[in-house]
């Protein structure tokens, strides 16, 4: 199998020993992610020339309503984090 050096900067290094992480494995899989997630981009872009080419340029308005779908889905997938309500010092407590 061929092998490859890396190079990590020292707290990164110390990090990774100090938790035991599995250095071969996890850069494996990110390796294989940025392969498949350069893949779909390409794809996605060839997706984009053909529907541009068979359908032409997408109205503004189309244009609106997929700006407009998109901030949905993203207000959906990314809710707004509500923080507790609670005064520095006090502590929660549970009613029974």
């Amino acid at each position: 199998m061929p092998r490859m050096q890396i190079y990590l900067p020292d707290d990164l290094y110390a990090e990774v020993k100090s938790r035991k992480l599995p250095v071969s494995e996890l850069l494996q899989g990110a390796i294989r992610a940025e392969i498949r997630r350069e893949e779909l981009i390409l794809a996605m872009e060839e997706f984009l020339e053909d529907a541009l080419h068979e359908f032409g340029e997408p109205s503004s308005e189309a244009l609106g309503r997929a700006e407009d779908l998109a901030a949905r889905i993203k207000a959906h997938l990314n809710p707004p984090v509500e923080e507790p309500d609670v005064q520095p010092g006090a502590h929660e407590t549970k009613a029974s």
